[in-house]
């Protein structure tokens, strides 16, 4: 049985010392070996004296006595399986037995103290594994050899002569070996190699196989600690109550009717939204209910869905360029058949599980957090600007995370909102955990979007031009404004400025609109509504002109080029154009995303009562290489529950400045019930790039459903949910 674990740096029962301070009063006495070099060469050496000043290394590696191997992991783990990726990239390199190996989180005082040695610990974007994988691989090489180097200088013999294999190095000619353990302390004083030389993909026995992640034992057993999880000594506990309307702010508060209750400790009021702290979160939370709260809505309240419509409206009137390729005004003019559609997609939540929380203690020009968090050093950057104090003084505990999907990454209210209550006791630590309806009505929405398309068609009956325009809000102006191209955010037209087939004359333009409604990255971003419109309106053109869907984009795509390869092998695996069951109707979609490329095919039928049973869907991914081809195939089976759940069920809708759902009661997800047979397909090319598979996986799904669904019924849905429109999932 594998004995390969994960060491977890929080318990739920205690305050936990920094990993660093646990380490400087064991080190020496379990004999546990720091092991490290310097990745990437520019970072710096801690100054002496410091708590850093241990040893003059990076610890990415710990080699314990018993020849264990625990890997430094930055990236946030909340069910993608990084934490299990990133330390077989190590692991691969270093040539050690993967059940020797754990891993743990990195430390985000040590990454600022060495001038940000683990490189980022953003977890978003899919890009956890193929951002750090080079820089984990390389770790791994770089301390075989220099434990190779090690047992050179100690037998005397050329390093060459020197091989690595399962946690030992041999000398073959002198019938020598020692363990890593062994070697450890020589090794990490000698001075790393300035370039080592990587496997080739066709060498590894690790990477790309099907290994179970390191975290799935104690997410079992109930051992894994979740930021909701959090027990401190001497904890109190915060509830919020944020202003309804979007903008608004507290300006009288009346607490008459809950500060004398028991177990009540504090009212805070802060710039958005009232707390109130208790000795327990049940008391906190029913004391918020009673506060009579006078709010400014800032003329925010006056909003609704229609008033979002007109925007959109305006900004596709609006409309700049994106791209434009050919004549296509010219196009338009000429032709005698031309067909049009309107699409839209309403704002969504992130619904992660588990509501946002974060505990923190505020001790003078110091703060401790434990927060569970998509980007650990945005979360120190939070905190450290709401004391004002040095990013330094933060220390930060990392829990996992009960669901992402974007709402904790580049957002961090709620580690803003719980350092100002905890400042309010000083030297005490305070959990705030949001309620399911604060979650639900206080997120960074996916972004509502209108669509308006146009194709002609030339007098020979094939595709001559097609035109695209599209309004939404920016998430690029608030959160990265400097990503902007020209004033024009182009993620807000992905899949359409960068569309693969190869059409004569394109016009792609997108309008930016201002709303009062917050908007965030929410899983795959625009790669979750923009491929559905594509997608979809590609399959009216097939309609229009009497056109196979496969053989229609097969004939527009470049042969060699990556998205007719994936088309073909979801294709091939759903056997399109073979004779289905009576009633069975396929779908197919393609569409790239985070540097990988996908494609699905849905079967399905509909009932006379519009209810859509879902057989078999088939999504495969090219996403260049697979880290774990396990982990890969369980983020493809997620992204369908994901994907059903937004296609079929969810919206949020604005009534008087603030959102009409409240929990999941009115915001329903997919149920086990509903998931069909699903078939992975991995097709890795290889090449230079890795891609991702946390939201790829995505893209294509929905409008290959919609297109199964049309084709079904004749009956083309031209907006999300699929429930507004009647229809249920059987």
């Amino acid at each position: 049985m594998m004995t390969t674990s994960t060491v977890s740096n929080i318990k739920a029962d205690d305050v936990l010392n920094s990993r660093r301070n646990f380490l400087k009063l064991s080190a020496a006495a379990s004999g546990t070996v720091l092991f490290g070099f310097h990745l990437p060469a520019e970072a710096q050496a801690p100054v002496a004296g410091s708590l850093e000043a241990m040893t003059d290394i990076n610890s990415w590696i710990r080699i314990t006595p018993d020849n264990k191997v625990i890997c430094e992991v930055a990236r946030a783990e909340m069910g993608q399986g990084t934490s299990t990726s990133l330390p077989m990239m190590l692991a691969e390199e270093l040539e050690c037995n993967w059940a020797d190996v754990k891993m743990e989180f990195a430390s985000v005082q040590e990454h600022l103290a060495r001038n940000k040695i683990y490189g980022s610990f953003s977890t978003g974007g899919s890009r956890g594994t193929r951002e750090s994988q080079e820089m984990m691989r390389k770790a791994g090489a770089t301390a075989r050899e220099m434990l190779k180097a090690a047992a050179a200088q100690q037998w005397n013999v050329p390093i060459n002569e020197c091989s690595a294999k399962g946690g030992h190095i041999y000398h073959t000619a002198s019938k020598r070996s020692a363990t890593y353990a062994a070697l450890a302390q020589q090794a990490a004083k000698l001075p790393p190699p300035t370039n080592v030389v990587l496997k080739a993909p066709s060498e590894w026995t690790l990477i790309g196989k099907p290994i179970p992640r390191l975290d799935i034992p104690s997410k079992t057993n109930g051992g894994a600690v979740f930021g909701i999880d959090i027990k401190v000594r001497g904890m109190l506990h915060a509830a919020i109550v944020q202003c309804p309307v979007f903008g608004g702010i507290p300006i009288a508060v009346d607490d008459s009717a809950v500060k004398n209750r028991r177990g009540i400790k504090k009212v805070v009021t802060g710039p958005d939204f009232v707390a109130v702290i208790a000795d327990n979160w049940w008391r906190a939370q029913q004391a918020t209910k009673a506060l009579k709260i006078t709010w400014d809505y800032k003329g925010g309240d006056k909003l609704d869905d229609a008033g979002v419509m007109a925007i959109l409206k305006q900004g596709i009137t609006d409309a700049k360029p994106l791209k434009q390729v050919g004549n296509v005004a010219s196009v338009f003019e000429r032709s005698s058949k031309i067909i049009e559609a309107e699409y839209f997609t309403p704002y969504l939540n992130h619904a992660t599980l588990e509501p946002q929380n974060c505990t923190a203690k505020v001790d003078g020009d110091k703060v401790e957090i434990w927060v569970p968090t998509q980007n650990a050093e945005a979360s120190v950057t939070a905190a450290a600007k709401v004391l004002g104090i040095p990013e330094i003084n933060v220390t930060c505990n990392r829990p996992y995370l009960g669901g992402g999907f974007g709402r904790r990454g580049a957002y961090q209210d709620f580690v803003t909102q719980s350092v100002l209550i905890a400042k309010e006791l000083p030297g005490i630590p305070v959990k705030l955990l949001w309620s399911r309806e604060e979650d639900m009505q206080h997120c960074y929405h996916r972004p509502a979007a209108l669509y308006k398309l146009r194709a002609a068609f030339a007098t020979d009956g094939q595709l001559e031009a097609l035109e695209i325009n599209c309004a939404s809000q920016s998430i690029l102006e608030k959160v990265r404004p400097a990503a902007l191209r020209n004033g024009q955010d182009y993620q807000a037209g992905d899949s359409f400025h960068d569309i693969p087939y190869q059409i004569k004359n394109i016009d792609v333009r997108h309008g930016m609109c201002k709303i009062n409604v917050p908007v965030g990255f929410w899983r795959s971003v625009f790669h979750s509504q923009n491929p559905y419109v594509r997608e979809s309106f590609i399959d009216e053109i097939c309609k229009a002109g009497n056109f196979d869907p496969l053989e229609f984009r097969l004939s527009l795509l470049p042969k060699d080029g990556r998205d007719y390869i994936i088309l073909q092998a979801v294709a091939k695996a759903a056997n399109w154009g073979s004779p289905l069951p009576k009633g069975h109707f396929r779908g197919l979609a393609v569409q790239d995303a985070y540097a990988s490329f996908g494609a699905a095919v849905v079967e399905l039928s509909v009932g006379p009562d519009k209810s859509v049973k879902v057989h078999h869907v088939y999504i495969a991914v090219d996403s260049g290489y697979v880290a774990n081809s396990d982990s890969a195939k369980a983020q493809i089976e997620g992204n369908v529950a994901y994907c059903f759940t937004a296609a079929f069920l969810s919206e949020i809708t604005i009534k008087d400045g603030r959102v009409q759902q409240n929990n999941f009661g009115d915001y329903p997800i997919t149920l086990l019930r509903n998931s069909p047979t699903i078939t992975p397909i991995l097709v890795p090319t290889g090449g230079k790039d890795w891609g991702g598979m946390g939201e790829p996986p995505f893209a294509a799904l929905t409008p290959a459903l919609t297109n199964a669904i049309a084709n079904a019924t004749g009956e083309r849905l031209r907006s999300l949910p699929l429930s507004k429109h009647g229809y249920t999932l059987a």
